[in-house]
């Protein structure tokens, strides 16, 4: 992500957390989780064993950007950048796309689905290696670069709302409105992983609706601040001893009410892609036996996470792993 954001957390009490997430941690977390329930159950198996390590790891590739300088840009794709109509016109090759703009262009304006490309390449590989560290690893960090591509403003140059006046939407939709909403979330779909023949037009289709989602945000966010006063739209944090404006909470709890159930829907989809990826990963390596890398003793634990996911009471009945502190 490009971003600090500012997570807005509310249960009984409200807290304020400043952390560098795109996505937010918990959704980061919350969508690998559920992606594990998704699988079929020789897969399923694999990596509900390892589900603590899957979901703790969501995080890796936004905590990464603190020490490597090349990771920010694969988490988003500045659209408008690669001319008019990129968004339906961009090879989704990678090779074609270096032929056409540059790599130092695609470095410069983000490229996370090629990135996901090449993630999923390495996931299969260690799929194929039957190499436990490895699946993880690159299962946990491909997880995550689709979350990142499922959300807009990961897709366009005015990424946090700067270029219209809006500065602060990025943590506003991927973080501060999740974590106040996430109790009244629809966590459960009845979506089971799916091969994926094309890989890359599931992605490009995932960053292409995320694209055309941008008009609504901003727009959604002036129909909005037309019922604040700037007192009561935006507060002063102190960030690492620096003031900082932020979205106030009675109005990220407005602007998540008028923006209706699109964020509950971008998480559940993107889990669902997540778990293609992985499931597709396991195919295309010749779905390799790793029952030797299961905790078979943990059955009666996923049938029990299983049924209140079916439930949808995940977080009622405490078994979010993104809210355990």
């Amino acid at each position: 992500m490009k971003l600090t954001r500012s997570l807005i957390v509310t249960a009984t009490l409200v807290v304020i957390l400043i952390v560098g997430s795109s996505w937010g941690f918990l959704v980061h977390k919350t969508i690998h989780q559920l992606a594990v329930y998704e699988l079929p159950a020789p897969l399923q198996s694999f990596f509900y064993t390892h589900i603590d390590n899957v979901v703790a790891s969501a995080v890796r590739p936004d905590q990464r950007r603190n020490s490597d300088p090349t990771e920010g840009t694969k988490h988003f794709i500045d659209i408008e950048m690669y001319g008019p109509d990129a968004a339906s016109k961009m090879p989704m090759e990678w090779d074609k796309a270096v032929a056409l703009f540059t790599k130092d262009s695609l470095i410069k304006y983000g490229y996370v689905p090629y990135h996901v490309m090449y993630m999923q390449s390495k996931l299969t590989e260690a799929f194929k290696q039957k190499n436990k560290d490895s699946i993880l690893f690159y299962a946990a960090d491909l997880g995550h670069y689709i979350g990142d591509a499922h959300v807009p403003l990961h897709t366009t140059v005015n990424y946090d709302g700067q270029l219209t006046n809006q500065k602060g939407l990025h943590n506003l939709w991927e973080a501060a409105v999740p974590e106040i909403e996430i109790a009244q979330y629809n966590l459960y779909t009845n979506h089971k992983a799916t091969y994926l023949s094309s890989p890359q037009t599931a992605i490009w289709t995932a960053v292409r609706k995320g694209y055309n989602m941008v008009g609504f945000m901003l727009e959604t966010e002036r129909e909005v601040s037309k019922n604040f006063n700037e007192a009561d739209k935006y507060e002063i944090k102190m960030w690492y001893g620096k003031e900082t404006k932020a979205y106030t909470l009675a109005f990220a709890k407005a602007y998540g009410i008028a923006l209706k159930n699109t964020v509950n829907e971008r998480l559940i989809e993107s889990a669902n892609l997540i778990a293609d990826f992985w499931y597709t990963a396991w195919v295309d390596a010749g779905k390799p036996d790793l029952s030797a890398f299961e905790n078979p003793s943990l059955g009666q634990d996923l049938q029990k996470e299983l049924g209140a996911y079916q439930q949808n009471t995940l977080v009622k009945d405490g078994f979010l792993r993104a809210l355990k502190r």
